[in-house]
């Protein structure tokens, strides 16, 4: 893993040889094909300073597919936008297209 690095960044040298490095374990779930995921597409304005975003939630999966599908939906409506906290935020309003956009993918949109 080129990023495993990163996780023991707080970890002090050890002398001891037999000394094995574990990380959490915390396991993310495997992501689910696009036909058995139910995403929600809505806009929001709150605590954005009156800016208008289009937000998706509701993705089973790991991380790096969601900041994928992010990436993909960015490029598509050429917006800028990020993937924070399981969600997907693009700037303004563009919920019909990215509908549009995650049904043409196989993705259930509710």
């Amino acid at each position: 893993m080129a990023k495993d690095w990163k996780d023991r960044l707080g970890v002090i040298y050890s002398t001891n040889p037999d000394f094995k490095y574990e990380t959490s374990g915390k396991k993310e779930p495997d992501t689910l094909p696009p036909g058995e995921q139910r995403l929600k597409v809505m806009i929001d304005r709150k605590q954005r300073k009156g800016k208008t975003v289009t937000l998706v939630q509701g993705f089973t999966g790991r991380e790096e597919d969601l900041k994928e599908l992010g990436r993909m939906l960015k490029s598509k409506c050429g917006v800028g936008g990020s993937v924070k906290d399981g969600e997907i935020i693009i700037q303004g309003g563009h919920s019909g297209k990215i509908r549009q956009l995650l049904e043409d993918v196989g993705y259930r949109v509710g």
